[in-house]
């Protein structure tokens, strides 16, 4: 984005865009809020001004993410294997949210809007577990099981892991057929 193409409307939001672009196209450690405000087309301040540092900026841009995700997954809601599906979609729409969004150690783990955006978002994940019928005492087993299946998944994706994979080039396609594949009410109890 030049300095011509920000004229007015809302900051926050462009730089949040523009960070998620950055973050997606090069990595998260290429961002800086000296260069956010380059690639925005604003000053040096205006950054600090909305976010204070970049720890909260990557905050604000988890936050975001955790909200889009709890989007997606609602709308896929009402059968889990979607909901798996929603999960792995969601980091392939929105990688540079995705790789800042898990990343502990650069956000404000205790500001209270991630907390209760990072809670929101994992709802529905677990709805989904609970629709399957598995014994409140395996619940806490089958839900930890599902979300490292989705987001291993979504992660092996992103990251290249599975380009030229002999299972299939549509992830979308490999992310059902995994899904379907795995019986959490059987391997629950073991």
């Amino acid at each position: 984005m030049t300095k011509s193409a920000y004229h007015h409307g809302d900051l926050r939001a462009t730089l949040l865009h523009a960070a998620a672009e950055q973050i997606a196209a090069e990595g998260v450690d290429s961002v800086s809020l000296r260069a956010l405000a380059q690639r925005a087309g604003v000053s040096h301040a205006a950054p600090a001004h909305h976010f204070g540092n970049r720890q909260g900026l990557l905050t604000a841009l988890a936050i975001e993410g955790f909200e889009l995700l709890d989007a997606a997954l609602r709308a896929a809601s009402g059968d889990f294997r979607e909901v798996a599906v929603a999960y792995i979609r969601f980091a392939r729409n929105h990688p540079g949210h995705f790789d800042v969004m898990f990343r502990h150690d650069l956000l404000r783990a205790d500001d209270e809007r991630l907390i209760a955006a990072r809670n929101r978002s994992g709802h529905e994940l677990r709805s989904g577990i609970a629709e399957l019928g598995i014994p409140a005492a395996d619940g806490s087993a089958a839900e930890l099981a599902a979300w490292s299946l989705v987001h291993g998944f979504a992660t092996l994706w992103r990251e290249g892991a599975l380009n030229d994979s002999p299972l299939g080039d549509d992830p979308e396609r490999l992310a059902r057929a995994t899904v379907a594949a795995i019986d959490f009410t059987g391997a629950a109890g073991r």
